[in-house]
């Protein structure tokens, strides 16, 4: 073009930006500036969408300087992208401020900043700011509610979902589709199957696959397997294309005795549909196949030789079955095999392979993997650590199995219940006593594997009316069915 101006240059910083070039995006910002093009809010609105997709907050803060040298900062336009961009970035202050300085706020202003606060867990203020829309008299579409509802996720938020639900169906939102799937995860995490299929059959024009998927999750959350492989039949009905999601979510379900024969006959779909070489697909029959009743570790290895390429998850769930199988010699060997091929290794793989090591009760071998989960930088990861202190127990060095665990962050019960087993195991019943005493002073909370490994320490020394006692404590203090 011989001669361009602000409109011209404005649609090419938006389109690298929509393309996710954003580095090429900002080039051309500058490239025009220095041209002396004018910049509008338009041009201010592209730019910081895309600084928001990067997480380039330096960027957006040199942006910001650029908007209120220009006189920009009123623009409800560019004030709004600038508050998006600091929102999504995790600087929620910012944005507050940013929202005060814009004089006329539109519903964009407000959804920005209650998503902001929802990103940062803030649950008093994305509620506050929710009312203050409403006494506003600003009109709620969807953009509040999907956003909050995804903080209410455990049953004590229950009644809280309610009031959103209330206030959805007030502003005539109840069938939004966004709206309507956010619904249906959110009462599933707060404990109400019954409630999320509600609002499911109340959806019947709006449903998309993503309500389809989100009952399907919600019906496998709560252990209703029967339910999910019914939906998924309903959906084959009605044309619905499943993608991958979905099939991930419904062959999960299908690993226990009573459901073997529907996981072979979704293998059977998948290979028909040409999904074969999906590796999440693929990892999910993997995992099915090892997590059946009579570990089909023959099935999974076919599907991994199979897969034409493969993830970190692919050789993780082959390396953890043949380690929970018993196959400790071909693990060790398979894991050598995976270093070679995977460039980053995770704490699973180091967790599948010291089992192996626990299981041949080879200390040698252990200490070497031990090194190396030190020389990748796994020193406090709790997974590892827990593995660690399981092998050098089962080896009978349970000193080294302590200093692992003195070692180790201690905010979850993962590390403590591995130690108090070692222990326990060791016939110290009295030091893994001890521990889990010292365990509730550390304010961690106990779970079942925690109550097992107290259980069997008393057992140990022989303490039956403590053991009773620690029996009947696990649904009275601890919400745990014996």
């Amino acid at each position: 073009m011989p001669c361009r101006d602000t409109v011209s240059w404005n649609p090419m910083i938006a389109g690298y930006v929509n393309c996710g070039n954003f580095e090429t995006a900002f080039e051309i910002l500058r490239t025009m500036k220095i041209c002396g093009f004018d910049l509008d809010g338009y041009t201010f609105g592209s730019i910081l969408k895309g600084v928001a997709s990067a997480y380039r907050l330096d960027i957006g803060e040199q942006v910001h300087s650029m908007i209120v040298k220009m006189g920009y900062a009123a623009n409800v336009y560019s004030g709004s992208a600038l508050l998006d961009m600091y929102a999504k970035c995790g600087r929620v202050e910012d944005a507050y401020v940013v929202f005060q300085c814009i004089p006329e706020r539109n519903s964009v202003s407000w959804n920005a900043l209650i998503a902001g606060y929802v990103l940062v867990g803030d649950l008093g203020t994305a509620f506050w700011l929710l009312d203050c829309m409403e006494r506003e008299h600003v009109e709620l579409d969807d953009g509040p509610f999907a956003p909050l509802l995804t903080l209410l996720d455990n049953t004590e938020f229950y009644m809280l979902a309610m009031q959103i639900h209330g206030k959805i169906i007030k502003h005539g939102r109840a069938f939004d589709n966004t709206v309507c799937n956010a619904l249906i995860t959110s009462y599933s995490e707060c404990g109400s199957i019954e409630d999320a299929k509600r609002v499911f059959d109340g959806a019947v024009g709006t449903r998309d696959l993503v309500t389809w998927n989100s009952m399907l999750a919600s019906y496998l959350v709560h252990n209703k397997e029967e339910l999910a492989l019914k939906l998924f039949v309903d959906m084959q009905w009605l044309g619905l294309d499943p993608d991958i999601y979905t099939y991930t979510s419904i062959i999960s379900a299908c690993f226990d005795g009573a459901h073997k024969n529907h996981g072979k006959s979704l293998h059977g779909l998948v290979i028909k549909m040409g999904l074969e070489q999906s590796v999440p697909i693929s990892n999910a029959l993997i995992t099915m196949y090892l997590k059946s009743n009579n570990r089909s570790m023959e099935e999974a290895l076919l599907i991994f030789k199979a897969m034409e390429s493969k993830d970190r998850v692919s050789w993780n769930s082959i390396l953890t079955g043949l380690s929970q199988i018993g196959l400790s010699e071909d693990a060790l060997k398979f894991f050598g095999h995976l270093r070679s091929v995977v460039e980053d290794i995770d704490h699973y793989t180091f967790s599948a392979v010291l089992r192996s090591c626990s299981d041949m009760a080879t200390l040698q071998l252990g200490q070497q993997v031990h090194v190396l989960a030190l020389k990748l930088g796994f020193k406090s990861n709790e997974f590892v650590a827990s593995s660690l202190i399981f092998m050098h127990s089962k080896c009978g060095i349970i000193e080294d199995a302590r200093k692992s665990f003195e070692g180790t962050p201690k905010g979850s019960s993962i590390t403590w219940n591995s130690i108090i087993f070692g222990y326990a195991q060791h016939g110290q019943g009295n030091v893994a006593l001890g521990l889990f005493y010292l365990m509730k002073e550390s304010r961690v909370k106990p779970d079942h594997i925690t109550f097992v490994a107290i259980l069997s320490a008393c057992s140990h020394i022989g303490l039956l009316e403590e053991g009773c006692r620690f029996l009947k404590s696990m649904e009275s203090e601890y919400g745990i069915p014996p």
